[in-house]
């Protein structure tokens, strides 16, 4: 057998491949699994037990603040059908003793309710929508236009949230007597109402975050396809931005709907009042059942309002980036 052939068949044959070296691990290191913080670890509710204590836990927490919270509005409830000696009674009856359904009617119209209604709605529209058109302009300047100084102008406006709400009362009742420059009284008017509503920097704050999170080159296709900032700020920008205001709506409308003391300042016609206002100004002449009554239907747009548009609130609040 010559030499080239024992180098074909050599060549032939398949090689084994070398072994990998292996990791060397270092001492005193251990590969660990998923790790599980919290109060109750998943295998603890696999078990019988661990099922049990937790949804008993789990259901008095739920039942305890449920009851915290719907607690005063069956208490108004059901004081509003009491009598007035029922209500004085010591101890007291956590059910009324006879159903008074005419007390509804006898606070609608003892209260003047419907006026004082149909003046808090103007109050909360007008506030709805000079809020929306002003801060989210102003919040859109501030997170896409970036200004000279926006900073600047954001820090200061961040600054009055620090200032408590007593101490520019008088300063903003001296404001609205006398407009500055234009001298106008706006003293028994809504623009008392709706100027300062406005000027709210936690909502700007609020739009100005949400609209960072906005993908930079959104705008930038709409401006290569000839758009101008405002025709961005209306095409692009609000549709993407309906959770946060929505968030900003709901809390610019209940904010002016329970307002009390502000509105008792600028607003002393009898005519003008607000329903927080006018229902305290009657409540020494009415009696404790219809006052009970009165304040009840107060608080309904509010919480029904709330109810309705809860998910667009928690939307909103948790809303800060997008997916694509």
């Amino acid at each position: 057998m010559s030499y080239s052939t024992v180098q074909d068949r050599a060549a032939a044959r398949p090689v084994a491949p070398a072994p990998s070296p292996r990791r060397s691990r270092k001492p005193g290191r251990r590969r660990e699994g998923p790790q599980f913080r919290g109060l109750v670890s998943p295998h603890t509710l696999t078990t019988t037990r661990g099922k049990i204590v937790y949804w008993v836990v789990m259901s008095v927490v739920l039942v305890t603040f449920t009851a915290a919270f719907v607690f005063p509005l069956y208490w108004m409830f059901t004081g509003a059908m009491k009598s007035p000696e029922e209500l004085a009674q010591v101890p007291p009856t956590f059910f009324p003793e006879t159903l008074n359904w005419g007390v509804w009617a006898e606070a609608w119209d003892l209260l003047d309710l419907g006026l004082f209604l149909k003046n808090t709605l103007l109050y909360a529209a007008g506030a709805w929508l000079f809020t929306l058109t002003f801060d989210v302009a102003a919040a859109y300047a501030l997170s896409k236009l970036r200004p000279i100084l926006g900073n600047v102008v954001l820090a200061l406006m961040l600054s009055t949230l620090m200032i408590p709400p007593t101490v520019i009362l008088l300063p903003a009742y001296l404001t609205v007597k006398d407009l500055p420059i234009l001298g106008w009284n706006l003293l028994n008017t809504p623009w008392a109402i709706w100027l300062p509503a406005v000027a709210n920097g936690f909502f700007i704050f609020l739009l100005k975050r949400f609209f960072d999170s906005i993908p930079r080159e959104l705008l930038e296709a709409a401006q290569i396809d000839g758009a101008s900032p405002l025709r961005i700020l209306w095409s692009v920008v609000l549709p993407v931005s309906r959770p946060i205001i929505g968030v900003v709506s709901i809390l610019a409308v209940v904010n002016v709907w329970k307002d009390f003391v502000w509105p008792l300042l600028v607003l002393p016609d009898s005519e003008k009042m607000s329903i927080s206002v006018g229902i305290s100004s009657l409540s020494a002449q009415m009696p404790q059942n219809v006052l009970i009554a009165a304040l009840f239907i107060a608080s309904v747009p509010a919480i029904v309002v709330f109810l309705i548009f809860q998910r667009s609130i928690m939307a909103g609040l948790t809303a800060g980036s997008l997916k694509g």
